[in-house]
């Protein structure tokens, strides 16, 4: 990795830890503060590469550093119960297909976490920015994962 990704990345850990960041833009200002000139495009790969996520602070959906969890010692099974007791999500079936939302910019994290899961009831997810869609081969399949989501997330 360059020097300069280096200090940019380092600059975006130290913001989103020190204070609320809401937007791309918020966080493209704070780096122009300090000196780094940088795109959009940039600052988007910068978010995905760090994994940043959106939670609830100080009343708003500010970005967040992932928790570090040491990836051998964490199976997807628990990644996904701390993403689902720290994120709120609704979780509604449409057809053979669970729709998942969240807060802004964390529905990869879930999607991540659930195909690092291997639950063999899963066909296939897909996330956008806040949605997460997981397709079933069958309606069993389907209604079993939905509760041992729920479950995880605490609200089953």
């Amino acid at each position: 990795m360059e020097v300069m990704k280096q200090l940019r990345q380092r600059a975006i850990r130290d913001f989103v830890e020190q204070r609320p960041i809401r937007t791309q833009q918020e966080l493209a200002a704070a780096l122009r503060e300090r000196g780094f000139r940088t795109t959009q495009a940039t600052i988007s790969r910068d978010v995905a590469e760090l994994g940043l996520i959106k939670v609830s602070r100080e009343g708003m959906a500010a970005y967040a550093l992932p928790p570090r969890l040491i990836e051998a010692e964490t199976s997807g099974e628990d990644r996904l119960r701390k993403l689902l007791a720290d994120l709120p999500v609704e979780i509604h079936d449409a057809g053979l297909l669970l729709v998942i939302r969240t807060l802004p910019g964390s529905a990869h994290a879930i999607a991540a976490a659930l195909d690092r899961a291997r639950w063999p009831e899963v066909a296939g997810s897909i996330a956008g920015d806040d949605t997460l869609f997981v397709a079933f081969p069958d309606r069993g399949s389907l209604q079993r994962v939905k509760r041992r989501l729920l479950g995880l997330a605490g609200a089953g």
